[in-house]
């Protein structure tokens, strides 16, 4: 099974590199660029909140001190908490148990993968 972890960390490091040579960028911009799919962006974006080193000014992602803790940060206390109580848990199963969206989801996965605290297998 290929390590979900592992391909995050590295779709944050494109997503890093994107925004170190162009500057701000929106979410279709880095999608583009990276040729990440929604999830992937999502997730990267997860992993380098967690490691304070994006922001969002309205559309745009840039690197900086990242702004987005409160939100991905909550986010992923829910997931978590929930995950306590589950032993294995499909994507999907958890965006509905949280009622978050798909977005939201894969940014505090990528969070919790950041901090080591999730596995995730295809």
């Amino acid at each position: 099974m290929a390590d979900v972890v592992e391909e995050f960390g590295l779709n944050a490091g494109r997503v890093w590199t994107a925004l170190n040579s162009y500057g701000s960028l929106t979410d279709t911009q880095l999608m583009e660029d990276t040729s990440l799919r929604t999830h992937e962006l999502y997730a990267a974006i997860g992993w380098l909140a967690r490691e304070n080193k994006i922001c969002k000014n309205g559309e745009l992602y840039k690197l900086d001190d990242t702004n987005l803790t409160g939100k991905i940060g909550r986010d992923a206390g829910k997931i978590w908490q929930l995950l306590v109580t589950e032993d294995k848990v499909d994507t999907l199963y958890v965006s509905k148990l949280t009622k978050m969206n798909e977005k939201d989801t894969y940014s505090a996965l990528g969070w919790l993968a950041r901090e080591g605290k999730i596995q995730i297998k295809k």
